[in-house]
């Protein structure tokens, strides 16, 4: 269904308006301690909150998608994406105040709908810039201008993680019977060992299916220790470095007698940060391709994986997306991720994760 012209622009004009507001930005900690006492009254706030801030956010990123250089705001994939945006910014905007618990049922019901969505905004994404990439850059090398693209994806996925994060830690504060110590998404004593057990396995499982074996993953560090954090974002985070050096290895030794060596995890935990070191003998990466890693445009997989998986995770496989965006999950709540490598022997991933939890989102 076509919106008739001065409705449609109308929305513009309003996505125009709100895309110029500023954002206003949380941290870990203060969403541990709001969400702390789920109370109606603290509900009601965090949905007029919401009610406030979503909007911006989504305009802002609605209107980057209509601005972008080499024409990639016309790829269907790019406009499909736009479209979602447009979508939720209408339902947002039109939805009434939220005066009561009703209101915020209903308020919470929507932007739950919302979250699902934007599910494969990453995917579609990756295929409209791959897309461009196959029609206007088939050389090696990136034309100049190109990471001004490579910019507005890093503001892109950053602003998203933020949009999901306060949906989905919005929605789950209604939880009637939350796990002890978890407090909407962030469980307030995550386990690191446990999640890398987690990552690993399903790591090595997509490693078995694609190769019909896996390399061994040995994991080291104290299994008590635990530290606030989201698990999914951790979990996220480690299934691509660890399939990563699943990857490297079983290429690099396929073919070979000698032993195949484990991927190595190890969990440090510091008083300002907790480390976790992934570490494989793969072969490494050339020294002059490391600066390329983190560039959405880059990925060792041979052939990028069909568009239409349900899972966010595992479609980023093969897109060259999976650093970049796991670099921003560890960004967003004052960590960062560094890969260190020694061509010839293998691969180090530094994954650094805030303990403090007191960083503010970084708001692109």
């Amino acid at each position: 269904m076509m919106a008739s012209e001065p409705a449609a622009r109308a929305v513009a004009e309003e996505v125009g308006r709100w895309g110029s507001m500023k954002q206003t930005g949380v941290s870990l900690r203060y969403m541990m301690e709001f969400g702390s006492v789920p109370t109606e009254r603290n509900l009601l706030l965090s949905a007029q909150f919401l009610r406030k801030e979503l909007p911006i956010r989504i305009a802002r990123r609605a209107l980057e998608l209509d601005s972008l250089p080499f024409g990639l705001s016309a790829k269907p994939a790019i406009l499909k994406v736009r479209d979602w945006y447009l979508d939720s910014f209408r339902d947002i905007r039109y939805f009434p105040e939220v005066r009561n618990h009703e209101d915020e049922v209903a308020f919470t019901k929507m932007i739950k709908m919302i979250k699902v969505r934007h599910n494969n905004v990453v995917p579609t994404m990756a295929l409209g810039v791959q897309q461009l990439k196959n029609e206007q850059f088939s050389s090696k090398k990136l034309p100049p201008g190109f990471d001004e693209i490579h910019g507005f994806l890093d503001r892109f996925y950053m602003s998203r993680i933020g949009i999901r994060m306060l949906i989905g830690q919005h929605v789950a504060l209604h939880d009637p019977e939350p796990e002890p110590g978890v407090i909407g998404l962030i469980n307030t004593k995550l386990s690191p060992i446990q999640v890398a057990q987690i990552a690993s396995e399903d790591a090595r499982s997509i490693c078995m299916r694609e190769y019909g074996s896996a390399p061994d993953i040995n994991i080291y560090g104290d299994p008590n220790f635990a530290f606030p954090y989201v698990a999914s974002h951790l979990h996220l985070m480690l299934f691509e470095l660890v399939k990563n050096s699943l990857r490297a290895v079983q290429e690099r030794y396929m073919n070979s007698d000698k032993d195949v060596p484990p991927v190595r995890i190890i969990v440090a935990d510091g008083t300002e940060d907790v480390t976790i070191k992934v570490s494989d003998e793969g072969g490494g990466i050339r020294r002059s391709g490391l600066p390329r890693i983190f560039t959405y445009l880059y990925s060792t997989a041979r052939n990028p994986p069909d568009i239409e998986g349900p899972s966010e995770g595992v479609t980023m496989a093969g897109y060259g997306f999976g650093l970049p965006v796991s670099r921003l999950y560890a960004r967003y709540f004052g960590g960062d991720l560094q890969i260190i490598s020694m061509e010839g022997y293998g691969t180090d991933a530094y994954l650094h994760l805030s303990r403090l939890g007191d960083s503010e989102e970084p708001l692109p």
